[in-house]
């Protein structure tokens, strides 16, 4: 047979040898059947416009080869070539740490390692040059003399693609390494292949090799989640890397290939023999002599267990981190930013109020049934600063300061605002006997009453009858109460409660609203306190006070308003009249004292306890305790994930007096400990402090909480007089407003067959 040149001159072969099948010979012009055939033999011989013919085909042939698999990729290459858009090594960012701090700027509480690992810039220089010649002995020995990509490899890399192989790639130099990592994704495509070839051979044109080395061993992945040669000698042996030996970066440079499978817990004598190959191709290089290859030993690795935590924080300040990068992205701080500019964040957590909540979180708990969880927001009035954050123990896990949960009596304190503001005071009588609205029967617990009593006195004992009546009494009484607490600092719209918060369906709330049967969170509770703190002075709650990079451009700054950098709050409100808040403040001072004994060290407060109760079981599910100072309010919740009963070790109920007024006095007083006591401010008007009569000691101080009443007959306190205020104009509402007056006390009606207490207080008659 004449060759495929040979053909391609025109000449001719001579005729080919042929097994006769079926009666078919090629060399005969007809078949045994007398049909024509397809031989040579019985033909004419070719003419010259026949063989044209073939060899214009052929041509043709060969011209669409060279187009397919040369001339098209090479242009695609070219364009890849003058698209590509090389950075200079110093606009290079690399993947670095973040760091979140507390408000002394050096109480780290938390790292933020971005997707692809830390990757801290090691300088060239400060790499040993035995170290990097391991890393060119194990990854491209012909660094310094190739163009910056190596032909075979492309080549290589183009078969396994056609046949399909999984591991097509490989064997590039790198160059092409660190352009992979930098610039292209890992899709294993011959395109992506020709694109890091190009971009590879244009970066060798305009980075020095010395560059290129530096910006590879500090990206490149070594295993055990480290990104870059400083996160490796951290991870492997717990040094930096000025430190490591000879044998110690001819580890890391094994590594490389296959961190995974060379990993020394695992596969340890895979690794050495790899480790051998670097050292053997040193030699090679002519960069080791022969005599230090043979004394080398393999290093010892330190265990896994032993490498340092990357700092995510997987305690309670992890749950700080996870609202520290939410506000980061609501002030327009990028990804890219947060995982290149080894950022410096930091926080408005106050490392001894943070301390203190946790200490008094795991302490109250500590011994209790496994179920109960806890939830501690503090918040400085002035600013909206959360100064401790503690929503659980486990920094992944759910975050119960953000659990939107019902507040029990709590939620009385904005009933009182409420009726501030349509000029009900504090010293108006309310009758505290049972209500029945309907098939509704209100009273209060253990059918405590003052038979009737001022508002402030009601508040005090938390009388659920008084409140109800006070809010059939005012014009659209549920809504007020609604919208004193949005204004306070309740969200109008809470993640995880459908709709619009503190309403039935998107309508109107209900009556029993003033009962806290609407669910809320922490966060928001000690937010809300905080207004009323602040003499009606509302404060967006926020986590982040500043935000500088690695190289000390400032990106956010909170502070004073000639410093201020980058998005910023909105100003402080003035939500209801101070003196409508300092006469609510006034109101409360005394239940702190009266919750079996949770006054502050030294200092005054004001406070109100709450507890819900799960359905007709008579059990409680919830219970809080929130209040406040002048410069701290605090916010507790106990409960349990599921809704479920909550009793302490044991087996007594757990009240809002109880565990949640525990946590609540150790985080105040660990939290303010050494600070000057501060009084609230007086009243406007003329209201003053509360008087409170001489009276007999009290044992055991008097039972404010009635949710809790100690066992047997006890004295119940002192009541709180208030002198009158001036007498000013009543408001005009925009419709008169309903008072219902007080109901004679009736006989009391006999029980129904069965009923259902579906909140305290709160009871249901079930037919027989």
């Amino acid at each position: 047979m004449s060759s495929f040149r040979d053909r391609l001159r025109g000449g001719r072969s001579p005729a080919p040898e042929y097994a006769s099948i079926s009666g078919f010979d090629p060399r005969a012009g007809k078949s045994e059947d007398g049909g024509a055939t397809g031989g040579r033999a019985g033909r004419e011989p070719e003419g010259p416009d026949r063989r044209r013919t073939r060899g214009s085909r052929i041509r043709r042939l060969i011209l669409a080869l060279f187009v397919i698999f040369i001339a098209v990729p090479a242009l695609l290459m070219a364009l890849f070539y003058w698209s590509a858009e090389i950075p200079s090594p110093s606009a290079m960012r690399t993947n670095q740490i973040a760091t979140i701090t507390a408000a002394d700027g050096t109480t780290v509480i938390a790292k933020v390692v971005p997707p692809e690992g830390n990757r801290t810039p090691v300088p060239l220089a400060e790499v040993p040059v035995h170290v990097r010649n391991a890393m060119l002995s194990a990854e491209d020995r012909n660094f310094y003399t190739n163009p910056g990509y190596s032909i075979p490899a492309f080549l290589r890399a183009a078969r396994d693609n056609l046949l399909g192989k999984e591991n097509a790639g490989g064997g590039s130099t790198i160059t092409q390494q660190y352009v992979k990592n930098a610039f292209l994704d890992s899709e294993r495509t011959l395109t992506r292949k020709m694109r890091e070839l190009v971009i590879a051979a244009k970066m060798a044109r305009e980075w020095s090799k010395d560059d290129i080395l530096a910006a590879y061993l500090n990206t490149i992945y070594y295993g055990r989640g480290a990104y870059g040669i400083a996160a490796a000698a951290k991870a492997y042996f717990n040094k930096p890397v000025p430190e490591l030996t000879l044998a110690e970066g001819a580890v890391l440079a094994a590594l490389v290939r296959s961190p995974s499978i060379l990993d020394p817990e695992t596969h340890l004598e895979d690794l050495k023999a790899r480790w051998r190959y670097v050292l053997d191709g040193m030699v090679e290089m002519g960069v080791l002599n022969r005599a230090d290859r043979e004394t080398a030993t393999f290093p010892p690795v330190i265990p896994i267990t032993d490498v340092a935590d990357d700092g995510a924080a997987r305690g309670p300040e992890g749950l700080i981190r996870t609202q520290v990068l939410r506000e980061l992205r609501a002030a327009g701080i990028s990804e890219h930013e947060l995982n290149t500019g080894a950022l410096q964040i930091t926080t408005t957590i106050d490392p001894k109020a943070q301390q203190a909540a946790v200490a008094a979180a795991q302490s109250a708990l500590e011994g209790q049934p496994p179920e109960l969880r806890t939830a501690v927001v503090s918040i400085d009035p002035r600013t909206g600063a959360v100064r401790a954050y503690y929503g659980g123990a486990d920094g992944v896990g759910f975050d119960f300061a953000q659990a939107p949960v019902q507040t029990g009596s709590a939620f009385k304190t904005f009933a009182v605002l409420a009726a501030q503001r349509q000029g009900i005071s504090m010293s108006k009588q309310f009758d505290s006997s049972p209500v029945q609205v309907n098939d509704v029967l209100v009273r209060n617990v253990d059918n405590e009453s003052c038979g009737t009593c001022s508002l402030a006195e009601a508040f005090k004992r938390s009388l659920n009858t008084s409140f109800y009546r006070l809010t059939q009494s005012m014009f659209n009484g549920p809504q007020a109460i609604a919208d004193a607490a949005h204004q306070a600092g309740i969200p109008e719209e809470i993640p995880g409660v459908p709709g619009r918060s503190l309403s039935e369906n998107g309508g109107p709330p209900a009556p029993s609203i003033v009962l806290g049967v609407y669910q809320v969170r922490p966060i928001d509770m000690a937010s809300a306190y905080a207004t009323i703190a602040a003499s009606g002075m509302y404060h967006q709650p926020y986590f982040v006070q500043r935000v500088v990079t690695g190289t000390g451009r400032v990106l956010l700054d909170r502070g004073a308003p000639e410093h201020q950098v980058g998005k910023q709050l909105p100003p402080g409100e003035q939500r209801f009249p101070p003196a409508i808040a300092d006469r609510t403040t006034q109101a409360m001072l005394p239940i702190a004292a009266y919750s079996n004994g949770h006054a502050l060290d030294g200092r005054p407060s004001a406070a109100k306890t709450g507890t819900t109760q799960l359905g007709d079981t008579g059990e409680n599910k919830d219970a809080w305790m929130v209040g406040f100072t002048p410069s701290l309010s605090t916010a507790v919740w106990v409960g349990t994930e599921h809704s479920q009963p909550i009793r302490t070790a044991g087996g007594g109920r757990i009240y809002g007096s109880g565990l949640p007024s525990d946590i609540w006095k150790q985080t105040m007083d660990g939290a303010l400990e050494g600070t000057p006591a501060e009084s609230f401010p007086v009243p406007e008007g003329g209201a003053g402090q509360p008087i409170i009569p001489a009276g007999p000691p009290q044992p055991s101080g008097g039972p404010y909480d009635i949710l809790n009443p100690p066992p047997g007959e006890q004295p119940r306190g002192p009541e709180i007089i208030f002198p009158p205020a001036p007498q000013a104009p009543e408001p005009e509402p925009r419709e008169p407003i309903v008072i219902l007056p007080p109901e004679p006390p009736p006989p009391p009606p006999p029980p129904p067959p069965r009923q259902v207490e579906i909140l305290p207080g709160i009871v249901i008659p079930v037919p027989g």
